[in-house]
């Protein structure tokens, strides 16, 4: 079947027109709704003179109304740009300016934020509020507007998507996602247990693919979305159970918030087929309560905003805490049968040996054609055959297993030798106690950086640091091992509840590299 995104709400509300298609911040809309209420805001961006191309831009945390917009928008051949409602306004702007949108929806929350940016982006011309109560209000321009299809389908080429990338070493670059690259996005639902039948639960932000691409791979299948815009440990739980969800994604994080929840494994979450995760790999001591708490496959996976979500997999059956099969969790698995990985050395391009670590570099219907209005930074990214290469560094073992050994960027530089962060994490999680753990560069007069880890233990678990530091010394390279271990009560974790390594950097720099 050809994937077009403006046509999955027509095809699901004609196979499964009462079925629930979006439930989240009190409404809840079947597919035949969904493809109503996308009609009509097709016809009110019409209005406001979107054609195909333009640029529409939401600013708002996860709900159904985002969906909407990213549906409405592609039944009229536009594209959507899901801002990040984490950045400063300032940032916000240039992230705008950049993409030249058009139209901004928002929610009254942002107020402040809108007013303050709107003088920063050029291209601007209309608002619409989410809440908005007045005639130009978002529910009251829908109740208003012509109920016909708008008509458009598209291409496979065609671009529906811009999602933004963090910024975090650069400044945020479009990344420009199309109908083909969605449709291969949704196939991996397949291996998570996803149908029509399927309550899939999103908990990460909308303006990530790993929570976009969740739903897309839900709406795909047919299935009830449950969408999340904030949540405690004890309500993510209470929602897994309320709602009978089978399917979700969530981080190694918040996972190991969510076994910690008193109560947490007499909860009834039988209706759960599979647990997906990525970010990072899982300790053995959370994998192990994961299993005990929600006694369900867990699915690890490994993408990036440029293949538009999940490019390998580590299946199930590969996550074991003890035995000979343990060091698989540190790997992200294999890839998909529709996706190519090759290594290549940076300093020649040639391939690396098995064993050998090299630049991760994926050739898949998933990579994004490349950068809005970036050509230069789209061909240093993509090569002439079509391989993107992620700025990622990792090895294959023997089996096929790919480990991913850190982002080229992050890597330490200690006395003139490389150390790859996440080589020297997977160690540390292996000892006893381990719940969490970040490792960076800091500062140091002789060595330029010293490698520094930082540790959360688990619930009734103490770690001591000395121990720890011996653990490791036994099985790395003495250059590797950290000079210092800090064991901290938590670690700062992004809107994704990935480890923000550049504010722990900044903590300990600020701090002398203590």
């Amino acid at each position: 079947m050809t994937y077009r995104l403006a046509d999955e709400p027509r095809r699901h509300a004609a196979e499964r027109p009462n079925s629930l298609a979006l439930t989240g911040s009190g409404m809840s809309v079947t597919y035949r709704e969904l493809d109503d209420r996308t009609n009509r805001l097709g016809n009110v961006l019409g209005r406001l003179g979107v054609e195909p191309g333009t640029r529409v831009a939401v600013l708002d945390r996860s709900t159904p109304q985002v969906v909407e917009v990213v549906l409405a928008a592609a039944k009229v051949g536009a594209v959507t740009v899901p801002a990040n409602w984490r950045l400063a306004a300032t940032e916000l702007a240039e992230v705008l300016a950049d993409a030249q949108v058009r139209v901004l929806f928002y929610r009254s929350s942002f107020d402040a934020v809108v007013d303050e940016i709107r003088t920063g982006v050029p291209s601007l011309g209309h608002v619409v509020r989410f809440d908005g109560d007045g005639d130009d209000g978002y529910e009251a321009l829908l109740a208003a507007a012509d109920d016909s299809d708008p008509g458009w389908t598209g291409a496979a080429d065609d671009t529906v998507l811009q999602l933004y990338t963090s910024g975090t070493t650069a400044k945020p670059k479009g990344v420009l996602g199309s109908n083909a690259n969605l449709g291969a996005c949704t196939r991996t639902g397949g291996p998570w247990g996803f149908d029509e039948s399927s309550v899939s639960l999103c908990a990460m932000p909308l303006f990530h693919i790993g929570g976009l691409g969740w739903v897309l791979v839900g709406l795909a299948n047919g299935a009830h979305n449950v969408i999340v815009p904030e949540f405690t440990p004890a309500s993510l739980l209470d929602d897994l159970e309320h709602h009978r969800v089978t399917n979700t994604f969530l981080v190694p994080s918040v996972i190991g918030m969510l076994v910690e929840v008193p109560g947490a494994a007499d909860r009834d979450l039988s209706a759960l087929r599979s647990i997906a995760y990525g970010s990072s790999p899982i300790t053995p001591v959370v994998l192990k309560r994961a299993q005990t708490t929600f006694g369900r496959p867990l699915f690890q996976v490994y993408g990036l905003t440029e293949t538009h979500g999940a490019v390998t997999q580590l299946d199930a059956a590969d996550h074991s805490v003890d035995g000979d099969r343990v060091h698989l969790l540190r790997s992200v698995g294999k890839p998909y049968p529709w996706v190519r990985i090759k290594l290549v050395r940076p300093d020649s391009g040639e391939l690396a040996e098995t064993g050998e670590v090299g630049e991760i570099c994926v050739q898949s219907p998933q990579n994004t054609v490349g950068y809005f209005d970036r050509p230069d930074e789209t061909m240093r990214a993509i090569d002439a055959d079509g391989w993107f290469h992620t700025g990622d560094v990792g090895r294959f073992d023997d089996d096929g297993y790919l480990y991913i050994t850190d982002r080229i960027k992050d890597m330490i530089i200690s006395g003139g030798e490389n150390v790859y962060p996440i080589e020297v994490e997977s160690v540390i999680a292996e000892f006893p106690g381990v719940s969490q753990v970040a490792v960076i560069g800091v500062p140091d007069p002789t060595w330029g950086e010293a490698v520094k880890a930082v540790v959360v233990a688990g619930p009734g678990e103490s770690i001591d640091a000395r121990e720890l530091s011996g653990f490791v010394r036994e099985r790395l390279a003495g250059f590797k091992c950290p000079k210092t271990v800090d064991v901290v009560e938590a670690l700062p974790l992004g809107a994704t509840g990935k480890i923000l390594k550049r504010e722990l950097r900044g903590r300990y720099a600020a701090a002398g590299a203590v």
